[in-house]
């Protein structure tokens, strides 16, 4: 009973340290449900996921697109391309990254390429972090 209750405890501390930001709805893609979980790594690091749910292929968009890419923006060197959503199945798109930057906003915007260095596609939705 120890053991159980000692974990469950160690959980909820894992967990509590993360910054979870619900994306607003798009209005390109209204069925997409998106989050960002943000932790802070022992080595002062940003630990970033993001999961879009129910987020159509990016070919089904008008006009149609190769992919989805994630950006930060942040106060150290402004606005990256921080890697693309990979479609783990049909409901479910990820990314998963480290920033040694905080990043500030959140936005993800469907792209030609997924290596540009600069967003000039489609925007689906943009999400700010919350300042305590």
């Amino acid at each position: 009973m120890k053991k159980i209750l000692v974990s469950i405890i160690m959980m909820f501390l894992l967990t509590s340290c993360a910054t979870v930001i619900k994306f607003p709805v798009s209005n390109v893609v209204p069925t997409a449900d998106i989050t960002a979980k943000i932790k802070k790594d022992k080595q002062n690091n940003f630990e970033i996921t993001i999961i879009a749910n129910y987020l159509a292929s990016a070919e089904r968009l008008s006009p149609p697109k190769k992919t989805y890419v994630v950006w930060f923006v942040n106060k150290e060197n402004g606005v990256n391309n921080s890697g693309q959503l990979k479609n783990e199945n049909a409901k479910k798109n990820t990314l998963k990254t480290v920033s040694s930057f905080e990043p500030l906003e959140i936005f993800i915007t469907a792209e030609d390429e997924g290596t540009v260095t600069y967003p000039a596609g489609i925007e689906i939705s943009r999400a700010a972090l919350r300042r305590n």
